[in-house]
């Protein structure tokens, strides 16, 4: 991926029509498959400069797919005017250097760190005991299994990293699913047990967390049934999955800003 960033000086009186036309832009810019994401945004300190950002996917395709493509004319139609107002236009790769702040909690600090984690799979796992269709998966399971799994879902969710630590990160998590022959019967109840037990022990119940929350489920259990199936060849020294809230950040009130859902 390549970021484009394309500076700006508008005049003032202008800055309205500016920032309607690439608003309009917007629209065959975001309908460009070449395109990942944009951002217009505005100095401060000195309101005549902009600046445009754009993530395209690699820079031949913002050069030569996107500006030889069917939505580049509808989208020069838009900026022409200002064409002449470019001060500076570059691409960048992006490095190893980035990460995010601590104004957004983690979804493992969100949920409660590993107690509520732990809580969470303790109750979890005796239900799934109690199951006719899981039992056979799991009746053998170590004594421990619930605390390292509230270990991998605590890394998952940006918290520590106890389970790479200790048990040998994402490849040990792996062979626990090669030739178990999952079926989609049992992953299905396996996420219905797991959301049941997130009301039954209290984790948060607000739709950002639990739509966050749901999504790494669907997509890990979607991981392990492929990975059990007999002949499945999944790689082994893959890096460990992290999670993160996705479109949607924690919803926290203006007047409740350091406190979260109970």
């Amino acid at each position: 991926m390549i970021v484009e960033y394309v500076r700006y000086r508008i005049d003032p009186q202008d800055a309205e029509d500016f920032e309607a036309a690439y608003a309009r832009a917007s629209v065959p810019l975001a309908a460009a498959p070449e395109c990942v994401d944009y951002e217009l945004s505005r100095c401060v300190d000195e309101p005549s400069s902009y600046i445009l950002r754009i993530c395209w996917t690699s820079t031949d395709d913002h050069m030569r797919g996107f500006r030889g493509g069917e939505h580049f004319p509808a989208f020069l139609a838009e900026i022409k005017p200002y064409v002449q107002r470019i001060e500076e236009m570059r691409h960048y790769e992006r490095t190893a250097v980035r990460g995010a702040g601590s104004s957004v909690p983690t979804m493992y600090d969100w949920a409660g760190g590993s107690e509520a984690l732990e809580r969470l799979t303790e109750h979890f796992y005796t239900n799934v005991l109690k199951d006719d269709l899981l039992r056979p998966l799991f009746e053998h399971m170590a004594p421990d299994h619930p605390k390292w799994v509230a270990a991998w879902l605590g890394e998952v969710f940006r918290g520590p990293e106890r389970y790479s630590r200790e048990r040998g990160g994402y490849d040990h998590m792996v062979r626990h699913h090669l030739g178990k022959s999952i079926t989609e019967a049992q992953r299905r109840r396996w996420v219905s047990l797991l959301m049941d037990a997130a009301d039954e022990v209290g984790l948060p119940d607000d739709p950002e967390f639990r739509a966050a929350f749901a999504s790494y489920i669907e997509w890990g259990t979607r991981i392990a049934l492929a990975n059990s199936q007999p002949g499945a060849k999944p790689p082994l020294e893959a890096p460990m999955p992290h999670w993160g809230w996705g479109v949607a950040p924690p919803y926290i009130p203006a007047v409740f800003t350091q406190s979260r859902p109970t």
